[in-house]
């Protein structure tokens, strides 16, 4: 198995076996360009998470927190919602109906940032494209169970980590992790930022990705899993992320 299989497989976990939307083909996105270029070279993807619609994101605040900081990138909303996980399609799906077209449309840099589930599929992304995308933007990122976590923990932290032999460590969170591990040992994968609530059911996970990151790209606030923490921590990291501004 592939790790990025592994990694849809953790995905599973997460959604459990809740009713979900039908997976259409091709994916629903809402294309918003930017207010404040003609031609943008940068597009931004925003993928929601498990029972989220892409149209959340402007409600919550996150397409007026990007026009209030002029970046020159145009948005791409996209309703990759938690039917494409159980498909194990999410990759595909993003291949065909999001970056390859906008590779062909001439976009220089495409950035892909996600909430929770959305969080990995992003790194999902990464990990089965590699040289695809140019960063990663994850809030409140699904990372797997605490066994492997603690794991990480006990052994020092990621870095230290003996990620089990294949294929059990294509097992599962595993997979998840020994990926990580290898995208934050050198400088050639895409940036990856990282933001989480300090009461988020996910923390303990994020706590033992935090250190193997630059500081300056890991943001943490009061409070929980919900929108309000999330928007908050986005309006705080797109200052920060490396996206040209008008």
């Amino acid at each position: 198995m592939k790790p990025a299989a592994a990694l849809l497989a953790s995905a599973l976990f997460l959604t459990g076996c809740a009713a979900w939307r039908p997976a259409t083909v091709p994916l629903r996105s809402i294309a918003m360009p930017s207010q404040c270029t003609a031609r943008a070279d940068t597009l931004l993807v925003l993928l929601p998470g498990s029972y989220s619609l892409p149209e959340e994101f402007e409600r919550e605040g996150f397409i007026d927190a990007v026009r209030a900081q002029r970046l020159a990138a145009d948005l791409l909303l996209v309703d990759a919602h938690v039917g494409y996980y159980h498909q194990r399609s999410i990759v595909d799906r993003l291949q065909a109906d999001v970056v390859a077209p906008a590779r062909a449309q001439g976009y220089r840099q495409v950035w892909l940032a996600g909430i929770s589930i959305g969080g990995l599929g992003a790194m999902l992304y990464a990990e089965a494209r590699p040289g695809e995308v140019d960063g990663l933007v994850v809030l409140a990122p699904y990372l797997g169970t605490h066994l492997v976590a603690k794991d990480i923990a006990n052994a020092g932290g990621l870095a230290a980590w003996r990620a089990p032999p294949a294929p059990l460590a294509q097992d599962l969170d595993a997979g998840l992790w020994r990926w990580l591990q290898q995208q934050t040992a050198g400088p050639s994968a895409p940036p990856l930022w990282l933001g989480y609530g300090l009461d988020d059911r996910f923390f303990y996970n994020a706590e033992q990705l935090r250190p193997a990151l630059p500081a300056k790209q890991v943001f943490t606030a009061p409070g929980g899993h919900d929108w309000p923490v999330w928007t908050g921590l986005w309006q705080r990291m797109l200052p920060a992320l490396p996206i040209p501004r008008c």
